[in-house]
């Protein structure tokens, strides 16, 4: 059951994260808004990066071996879907602190992320499995 959560929490990231990058095409944030104030800001890029285009590599990532340890177990897997939800989570508790505290604008989509990435945590240690 937890790896079909982290599954969905996987696909929400990945939808998401598709969302915001393609936001310059589709227009879904209004510009001035809090998608575009925190996607414009600052911290809305590392390494020159847009955030959400790490989402679009990673999340497929974890889907694939999220799918692979459903299918066949592995403790290797196990560990590192947990320690990407763990660092997950801890990078969205980084990011809700500057929309909160340093931005002051919200990003519906990404706190879409960040909340999903929290559950997830959540589930991993509620259903934790040694």
């Amino acid at each position: 059951m937890k790896y079909k959560i982290f599954l969905l929490i996987f696909v929400v990231g990945l939808i998401s994260s598709i969302i915001i990058t393609s936001n310059s095409s589709t227009g879904i944030c209004r510009p001035g808004n809090g998608c575009d104030t925190v996607t414009g800001s600052a911290y809305g890029s590392t390494f020159g990066i847009a955030n959400a285009t790490y989402g679009i590599f990673v999340f497929p990532f974890l889907i694939i071996l999220t799918l692979l340890h459903m299918k066949r177990p592995s403790n290797h897997l196990r560990r590192i879907l947990h320690f990407s939800i763990i660092f997950g989570a801890l990078v969205s508790i980084y990011f809700l602190y500057l929309q909160v505290f340093v931005i002051k604008a919200f990003c519906e989509f990404c706190i879409v992320i960040d909340i999903a990435l929290l559950i997830g945590l959540g589930f991993m240690f509620y259903l934790w499995e040694h």
